[in-house]
């Protein structure tokens, strides 16, 4: 498609003749990524067809206008009868297709409305086909539902060849595509984009987006080495521990599972000995990113003592590990990945699990790698115990 963080999570590009879903919040960018797409599709390899249910050809029109994508090649169909859409995709025979959305296409031979189970299911399948047997690629947008799911039958995501979400925080500029399903490449890949006045932009270095605006020499704060598909992140992991006015302690989580930082403090007051029955316990990722790896278990244990003690961790280091309910910390996956981009950065001292870093040494002679076994000897080297 010519968007490298788009390509990259599709697997390389667009496949001739598949069918692929996107789904994500309303107003995260959506239609807004796919008209980038077309545009570039369009410049590159002939007629895209952008047919849009939601919003009217003027509307639309506008919007293409404000981001800059009036390509020569790129139409506009403003259209909800799926009959009339075959109509022009037979006449036209564009290389792209855009359906935006689903939810608003009908088949008039069908009784029932509109974003109905059997109107969006019907109209799926005539998609599809349309896709295999012209050898044309169709984009089909997904509205979601509160639980996050895409809205309509769950069929839907089994009939597409490839199953995007784009997510983020609507209070925040970056942008995640991440594939859930993907017949032609991994699921493992994620994009990374900017919102800004012209558009999406691709962010060359997540990491340095992310710790920007981070304070050094703060009690809390520590810096983690966290995956997002197959590349590796440095966010900013952020804990407050204050006294409690209730009397039963709040745990709140923003970023990371709840129920993992549940189970981080009870491992810190069992095998380590802090009090915090009488604390409440704020935990933030800096950004509005989510992480659900177990490599931010130890950021996680070390930043809450951090702020307990109030004893701020070195600016230059950054910490990963997998915690277990003994207090041990386990070995994690691609931990040379992770070093070699917080080295980039400027970061000089790494925390890591004591197994499987006997190599690390040699490899990266110019930093100091700390190994470490268990919460506690974790705790000594970092917080002086």
């Amino acid at each position: 498609a010519g968007l490298n963080e788009f390509d990259r999570v599709l697997g390389g590009g667009i496949v001739p003749g598949s069918l692929f879903l996107v789904g994500g919040d309303p107003g995260i960018g959506k239609s807004t990524l796919l008209l980038q797409v077309a545009d570039l599709i369009s410049r590159r390899h002939g007629k895209v067809l952008y047919v849009s249910g939601e919003e009217s050809a003027h509307q639309t029109r506008l919007r293409a206008e404000r981001l800059g994508k009036l390509a020569p090649e790129l139409y506009l169909l403003a259209e909800t009868n799926l009959t009339a859409v075959a109509h022009w995709l037979a006449e036209m025979k564009p290389v792209f297709v855009i359906i935006d959305s689903i939810q608003t296409m009908y088949n008039p031979e069908l009784p029932t409305a509109p974003g109905s189970v059997g109107q969006v299911r019907e109209c799926t399948g005539q998609l599809l086909r349309m896709a295999k047997n012209g050898h044309t690629a169709i984009a089909i947008v997904g509205h979601v539902t509160k639980e996050g799911n895409i809205a309509g039958p769950r069929m839907l995501e089994h009939m597409v060849d490839a199953v995007l979400y784009f997510e983020g925080d609507r209070h925040y500029s970056f942008r995640i595509l991440r594939a859930v399903k993907n017949r032609f490449g991994s699921t493992n890949e994620s994009g990374i984009f900017a919102m800004e006045e012209t558009g999406l932009a691709e962010v060359l270095n997540p990491s340095a987006m992310f710790l920007a605006e981070r304070s050094a020499g703060v009690a809390g704060s520590v810096v983690v080495a966290c995956m997002e598909g197959t590349r590796s992140l440095l966010v900013e992991l952020q804990a407050l521990v204050t006294p409690t006015c209730f009397g039963m302690p709040r745990r709140m989580a923003a970023g990371v599972d709840s129920n993992r930082l549940n189970l981080l403090l009870a491992v810190l007051e069992k095998k380590v000995g802090l009090q915090l029955q009488s604390q409440d316990t704020y935990i933030n990722v800096a950004g509005g990113l989510k992480v659900d790896e177990p490599a931010v278990d130890l950021a996680i244990i070390l930043a809450a003592a951090s702020s307990f003690r109030n004893a701020p961790t070195a600016p230059d280091m950054v910490v990963m590990g997998e915690v277990g309910l003994a207090g041990e910390v386990r070995a994690i996956i691609r931990v040379e990945q992770r070093i070699q981009e917080a080295v980039k950065l400027g970061f000089r001292r790494f925390v890591v699990p004591r197994g499987g870093t006997k190599e690390l040494g040699a490899k990266f002679p110019d930093v100091e790698i700390i190994p470490v076994a268990s919460v506690v000897e974790a705790m000594d080297t970092v917080l002086g115990g």
